[in-house]
């Protein structure tokens, strides 16, 4: 029998839980843990970020990427705290995640020490399981509980550690209980499938809401969509399960999506909703059946209220949806939006490759899809950028990262580390506009440090652009919006990375080109022309209000610009 610091046991059992890498900084209170992990770097690797939130997030994307359990690390107080909007994240997109979190010495808590809060409190609420170790007998077994935790519940697991545990000895066959995680496997009742069969044969009109929770089952997604002949409007997360270009792809849906999915979810007899939580109830019809088919029972009719639930796991489930539903031929609903689709993307390709200045988003788009390589991953942020991401940017074969229910902007660098390090030999591309990046630019040098060679692109307009918009929309006058100009091309530069800045449509094509060919670190910053991301449809409170927003600039300059006037008119209607 062997004693081992409890530190050594515990980075041995991060080892055994499949964990390579671990996102967080150093720091008086976790520093017992760091050594025992440098002590065994070559097995798993101790990424040092320049914020604990970029170490939160990453953890939280490499969750959602891949289904593995993401880890970071912070210490006491200030750390902690840092971490929070990270594992928030995590837990409104369901993604395991662990955080360590270090704690004061034993014999201090409790005493108002020098960066002690009370940390069980603070992580209530996001967490599926938040303990604080005692001894260090505790700990081997409460971290195995807690990656169960977060498997089992899709969410945030804390572990908070008084550093001095970490240092203490124990026996090193101390361990109590099981590491490993057994998955459950859910299948609908029959009884429930026959309703649901039922529900479908009579429809006329059925329409398929689909999100992340088909991420394994695309294949069976669209299966299912040709035989009972359907449409498809993918949900914000849902985004690059299916091909853009499928035929039966109508887009996103809500402030984001396509004018057919508008009306197509205006029109539907029979909505089935397909591994997705759609909070957006101003966007899904009143008084028609529904399907939902969920994993967790608990999400059936949660935002929704549904005819009847599938508690299962997509695949299967709807693999026995199709088996037991007799194919339909033809079906009008289906090939009128289908052309309607095609219309859409007409005119969005029109939009795109415009070969003018100034420079607007989607002439970025369109040149961005030009270099994306099949595998690729694409991360993108949060703001106006995710209009342009999902409405501009094609994705046939490739994966898309983004944080969808908390929508937190400054997601798509830390997002792009994570899917740099999970799949180094894929190509990585973060797309942001300026106002997100510049809340975690000082990550993009630990891209730079550990040779993550992701392509960063910043659109870049000088304005915290969607909330721009939203003022607009709502009758009133900008307000604290503008950024101010930054060169993030030449910040790239002093970092060590390769920087790019494009000014003009002449330039897009060619430092492009130059930037992807390169096989280091990358940020593209292209300065583009503010552009209104407005919704496939717009209603009529929308359009008043925008109307009340022009007036009030008017009074408010004493101008009137007739052609910008003629083209916000003409982007409402």
């Amino acid at each position: 029998m062997f004693e081992k610091r409890t530190g050594a046991l515990l980075t041995q059992q991060l080892i055994d839980w499949g964990v390579d890498h671990v996102y967080g900084m150093p720091g008086d209170s976790i520093n017992e843990l760091i050594d025992d992990l440098r002590k065994r770097k070559d097995e798993i690797e101790f990424l040092q970020v320049r914020h604990e939130e970029t170490g939160a997030l990453s953890a939280a994307a490499y969750a959602k990427l891949t289904g593995k359990l993401g880890v970071t690390m912070g210490i006491a107080g200030p750390g902690a705290i840092h971490l929070l909007n990270g594992l928030y994240d995590a837990k409104a997109d369901g993604a395991p995640v662990l955080a360590i979190v270090g704690q004061v010495h034993s014999e201090e808590i409790g005493t108002g020490a020098f960066q002690e809060i009370n940390l069980e409190r603070m992580f209530d609420d996001v967490s599926v399981f938040n303990q604080r170790a005692e001894t260090e007998e505790q700990l081997p077994d409460l971290l195995d509980q807690a990656v169960k935790e977060a498997y089992a519940n899709k969410g945030v697991s804390v572990l908070i550690v008084p550093d001095d545990l970490f240092a203490k000895k124990q026996s090193d066959n101390t361990r109590r209980t099981s590491g490993e995680f057994f998955k459950p496997e859910i299948f609908p009742r029959q009884e429930h499938l026959n309703e649901a069969r039922k529900l479908i044969e009579k429809s006329e009109k059925p329409l398929i809401l689909a999100g992340q929770g088909t991420k394994s089952s695309a294949n069976e997604l669209i299966a299912f969509a040709e035989t009972i002949k359907a449409p498809i409007i993918m949900s914000l997360l849902g985004k690059g399960i299916i091909p853009d270009n499928h035929p039966y792809c109508l887009g996103q849906h809500g402030q984001i999506g396509t004018k057919p999915a508008y009306h197509a979810m205006k029109e539907t007899d029979l909505l089935i909703l397909v591994g997705t939580q759609f909070p957006y109830r101003d966007f899904l019809p009143e008084q028609v059946n529904a399907i939902q088919i969920d994993r967790e029972p608990a999400h059936l009719g949660k935002h929704y209220p549904i005819t009847t639930g599938l508690a299962g796991d997509s695949r299967e489930t709807l693999q026995a949806l199709t088996d037991v539903i007799e194919p339909v031929e033809e079906r009008s609903y289906l090939s009128y939006y289908q052309e309607k689709m095609k219309d859409w993307r007409i005119a969005v390709q029109e939009e795109k490759r415009r070969e003018e200045d100034p420079l607007h988003a989607p002439q970025v788009m369109y040149e961005l899809e030009k270099h994306l390589k099949p595998g690729a991953v694409v991360s993108g942020d949060v703001g106006n950028v995710t209009v342009w991401l999902t409405r501009f940017l094609h994705l046939v074969n490739q994966k898309f990262l983004i944080s969808g229910w908390l929508g937190t902007m400054g997601s798509g660098l830390p997002g792009a580390i994570a899917a740099q390090k999970a799949h180094p030999e894929k190509q990585v591309v973060g797309v942001s506009g300026d106002g997100g990046f510049s809340m975690v630019m000082h990550d993009f040098v630990t891209a730079v440090k550990y040779e993550l060679p992701i392509k960063m692109v910043v659109l870049n307009n000088s304005k915290i652009g969607m909330i721009k918009y939203e003022q607009e929309q709502m009758g009133h006058l900008n307000y604290a919006t503008n950024l101010g100009e930054v060169d993030f091309a030449k910040f790239a530069e002093a970092c060590g990375a390769e920087g790019y800045r494009i000014e003009s449509y002449e330039e897009l094509g060619t430092k492009m080109k130059q930037a992807f060919l390169s096989d280091k670190p990358v940020l593209i910053d292209v300065v583009i022309e503010d552009q209104a991301p407005l919704p496939g449809k717009i209603d009529y409170t929308s359009a008043v209000n925008y109307s009340k927003y022009i007036v009030k600039e008017f009074f408010e300059s004493g101008t009137l610009d007739l052609p910008d006037l003629k083209k916000s008119i003409q982007r409402l209607f």
